[in-house]
């Protein structure tokens, strides 16, 4: 009964996914034009990701190598014995894994992993290598493509290696965790445990970076996919149809044979519910029941699934272990631009002068930024009879930002401010003339739904070496900053 109501959802989804495949809209193929852009950014990407993954791959596993060597150096204090035999071990299964990476058997080996995003590109890119007219200068366009390809298949064996020394470094955690537990020194393999955990989440990320293309990239995939011819070819020729045989066309004739004897989602439906009412008033209960235990059971199926490397986002979290997001992201990723402002008065509503600033921070972490940045002193004049913009001063800025609770942070920085009007860039150069500051404070982070900014900031920050200025300045300030997407 079980095993029927899993072909019962597999059924379902089956029917579902040909409703939606056949229900779209086509455009014509002569009013599709793919531009060079297209492909030269694929390439780009995929040439990009290849040489990250590349040098992520090899240097993990420099990494580790070393690592369990120091192991073995110090289970020979122990048991020399032991010891010996785990080099002999670690030896080995480096040398059958280098074996296993070679170019020539990656290529003859499949991706453990479906990547849609990657699917899709590699496969828009031999659809047009077979359809040249829809390309804007096709000859220079023709080179472009099987560079592309070159690429994509650069890519695609890159992401075969990862797999692979991803399965490798599980393996090798294992091996290591058993040996330790022996002698008692199985603390050590913490570091390990975090070090095959960022290089699966890392894995994750860049297969997230081919499931999120750009804006060129959207575009002419969205143009292929309205014609029916590419929809066609993404059926015979994907990676998804290598893995399941996707519907087709239902009025051609080798798809009816090939789809007679099989069951609507009407005729499933029916089947079902003359059985239920064939079973008698607990036969509702007690299919309900068996339901929950097939989900139960394909849910079982996905976390082993998942648990045995399906899924790189799913890696093992070790035990007590708060991984910093921001290690796998790349480092124009963790930076943060902003802007800030600060304004003084004289009286009423004027402001005296106003301190714009623009900032740079890098995260260090989910709850720590570190920056700097600079600010320009801008003066209004007097009053409102008495408006004159002019050079008031100019100031460098460090700061550092750390998470306290909720949306407060901690605040805190070190400014030099040349506090006095210039006319030119040679007054700036009399180093006396330049006032130190500590800042210490608060802040209060809001995010904000706009396409320019992405958070602002309120900031209450004390100056500790105002003080001892002269003549002294502004103890208290108040800052609002923005940050930009």
């Amino acid at each position: 009964m079980r095993t029927y109501l899993i072909l019962i959802l597999f059924a379902l989804a089956s029917v579902s996914l040909s409703a939606q495949v056949t229900s779209r809209d086509t455009t014509p193929t002569e009013s599709i034009i793919i531009t060079p852009k297209f492909i030269s950014s694929i390439s780009s990407k995929s040439s990009a990701l290849e040489n990250k993954l590349n040098k992520k791959s090899a240097k993990t596993l420099k990494k580790l190598r070393r690592y369990e060597l120091r192991m073995a150096a110090q289970m020979e204090k122990l048991d020399t014995s032991a010891a010996k035999q785990m080099v002999e071990n670690i030896t080995a299964r480096y040398q059958y894994l280098e074996s296993k990476l070679k170019p020539e058997r990656l290529m003859k080996g499949r991706l453990q992993q479906y990547i849609p995003g990657l699917d899709s590109l590699n496969t828009s890119l031999h659809f047009l290598g077979e359809h040249k007219e829809l390309l804007t200068d096709a000859n220079n366009s023709m080179a472009q493509l099987k560079q592309a390809m070159g690429k994509m298949e650069e890519l695609k064996i890159q992401l075969q290696k990862a797999g692979e020394i991803e399965t490798f470094l599980k393996e090798r955690k294992q091996y290591l965790k058993e040996q330790l537990n022996k002698l008692g020194l199985a603390k050590q393999l913490k570091k390990l445990n975090k070090q095959v955990y960022y290089y699966s989440q890392q894995l994750q990320e860049y297969k997230n970076i081919l499931n999120d293309p750009k804006k060129i990239e959207k575009k002419g995939l969205e143009l292929l996919s309205r014609t029916k011819l590419f929809k066609d070819f993404m059926r015979r020729n994907s990676m998804l149809a290598s893995l399941f045989r996707l519907p087709g066309n239902p009025d051609e004739p080798a798809n009816l044979a090939s789809l007679a004897g099989l069951q609507t989602r009407a005729q499933v439906n029916s089947l079902v519910q003359q059985q239920i009412a064939a079973g008698g008033p607990q036969a509702a209960d007690q299919f309900r029941q068996n339901m929950q235990a097939a989900q139960s059971q394909l849910n079982q199926l996905k976390y082993k699934i998942l648990k045995g490397g399906g899924n790189s986002s799913n890696a093992e979290m070790p035990e007590g272990f708060k991984p910093n997001n921001q290690k796998t992201k790349s480092f124009l990723k963790r930076l943060e631009l902003g802007t800030n402002m600060q304004t003084q008065k004289a009286s009423g509503y004027f402001p005296v002068t106003s301190d714009i600033g623009l900032s740079l921070g890098y995260k260090l972490n989910d709850k720590s930024i570190i920056g700097i940045g600079t600010s320009y002193k801008l003066g209004w004049g007097s009053g409102w009879d008495n408006i004159k913009l002019s050079n008031e001063g100019i100031g460098i800025r460090s700061y550092l930002d750390i998470k306290l609770k909720g949306t407060f942070w901690v605040s805190g920085g070190y400014e030099q401010n040349y506090r006095t009007a210039f006319n030119s860039v040679d007054a700036l150069k009399d180093r006396s003339a330049w006032q130190q500051s500590g800042l210490i404070g608060i802040s209060k982070v809001i995010s904000l739904k706009s396409k320019i900014f992405k958070k602002t900031s309120l900031k209450l920050l004390w100056d500790f070496m105002s003080y001892q200025q002269v003549p002294r300045t502004q103890a208290i300030l108040m800052r609002v900053g923005y940050s930009f997407k």
